[in-house]
């Protein structure tokens, strides 16, 4: 067998890929780990659900594996070291949930500024205006570039912080995002959106120290990790300022149960990953991921397949 699939993908996809290499569709073995180990000892690729967990035991009993496909959520089950040690590509299109994830950031932010009121100057409690606000962007995503584009038709005034890009790097004016410091990206946004992909290393990166920095009746969106915030901050800046109100598109399990800090929090609102899950989106995720799997096993050109990684955005 060459192509194992255990996360549902469009029918149409499904089938171009079974006529381009022997594939078998079995989503029995997401519980199974013991069947899963077995069926791929003869596999080349798998497209596995974020129930999977892609780590190095799971890697050294598939020594023919090559492609690792994920169609739906992010990478955050999957250990990217131990699959580029083991010569095995990560097949994800970055850009199929671009649009999803870009309205559904819109729709929490105004639904946040305007049902979590602040008081203006005659004393009245009140909500706010997208149009009128400062959205800060911590990581430049293809939805980065997606949101900046209905932020300006909302009329929003854009700020953005990426630890990988030096404020000098042309993307920033080319996206229409004004560079600043994460420092200054808490400091002055009325809106705050977490799209930054995770790694163990920026845990807890928005902490103490920032959220203590944020501006006052800040709202907050995260569609990244739950771990690259601090929870005990956040329940602090959520229950006695700045923070006024945060919505988190998936959490880290535990971190709502009682006896946590963030249990009870009426200001906290918590989805289970819908930024990304559209019928529209599905649909372009599993052609990304057929198509790459496709690539990396034998289907363009020698010369096409770096080419076919970077559009496709292989990890």
């Amino acid at each position: 067998m060459t192509v194992l699939i255990l996360e549902p993908l469009e029918a149409e996809a499904v089938q171009w890929l079974a006529e381009r290499h022997d594939a078998r569709f079995a989503p029995e073995l997401v519980g199974d780990p013991d069947g899963l180990r077995e069926a791929l000892q003869g596999s080349r690729a798998l497209v596995a659900p974020p129930e999977v967990r892609i780590d190095a035991e799971l890697l050294r009993g598939a020594r023919s594996l090559r492609a690792i496909g994920r169609a739906s959520g992010g990478a955050d089950n999957i250990d990217l070291e131990a699959c580029r040690k083991a010569g095995v590509d990560v097949v994800r299109s970055q850009a199929s949930t671009a649009s999803a994830e870009a309205e559904f950031v819109i729709g929490a932010l105004l639904s946040l500024l305007r049902r979590v009121p602040v008081e203006g100057s005659d004393g009245l409690k009140v909500g706010r205006e997208l149009g009128c606000s400062t959205i800060g962007i911590l990581g430049l995503t293809p939805t980065a570039e997606v949101l900046t584009q209905l932020l300006h038709a909302f009329g929003s005034r854009v700020i953005g912080y990426d630890p990988a890009l030096h404020p000098s790097d042309a993307i920033w004016v080319r996206w229409g995002i004004e560079a600043v410091s994460l420092a200054e990206l808490l400091e002055h946004s009325d809106g705050l959106v977490l799209l930054l992909p995770y790694f163990q290393r920026f845990r807890g990166l928005v902490g103490a120290r920032q959220l203590e920095g944020a501006r006052a009746g800040q709202v907050l969106v995260n569609l990244s990790h739950s771990g690259l915030v601090d929870p005990a901050a956040l329940a602090h800046a959520l229950r006695a300022g700045p923070l006024r109100a945060a919505w988190f598109d998936s959490m880290e399990p535990g971190w709502l149960e009682s006896g946590q800090p963030l249990h009870g929090l009426t200001t906290l609102q918590v989805t289970p990953r819908l930024a990304g899950t559209t019928r529209e989106s599905r649909v372009r995720a599993a052609w990304a991921v057929a198509r790459g799997i496709d690539a990396l096993l034998g289907g363009p050109p020698a010369g096409n397949k770096a080419r076919a990684k970077a559009e496709l955005g292989f990890y």
